[in-house]
């Protein structure tokens, strides 16, 4: 069972699109705690300084998907 789990699916403008990448972005450099938007509210998350990363691009039917997916540990690095 997982610990938590948020899913937002919406349509944006292109400019909205990309002022939530960029507010991530800033998240991401700043590092330590992040709060992201989510919707009406917001998530606070500890952001280490490296993480694991994957983006995937899949055409079907027309349709271009792009994810980018960032994963790291919840707990104290280990070491």
């Amino acid at each position: 069972m997982k610990d938590l789990e948020f899913t937002q699916k919406r349509k944006l403008s292109r400019a909205e699109a990309a002022d939530q990448l960029e507010a991530l972005a800033a998240a991401l450099r700043r590092g330590g705690q992040a709060e992201l938007g989510l919707g009406p509210g917001k998530l606070t998350v500890r952001i280490p300084d490296e993480l694991h990363t994957e983006i995937e691009v899949e055409l079907d039917d027309g349709e271009i998907e792009l994810e980018i997916e960032m994963s790291w540990h919840a707990g104290r690095p280990e070491h």
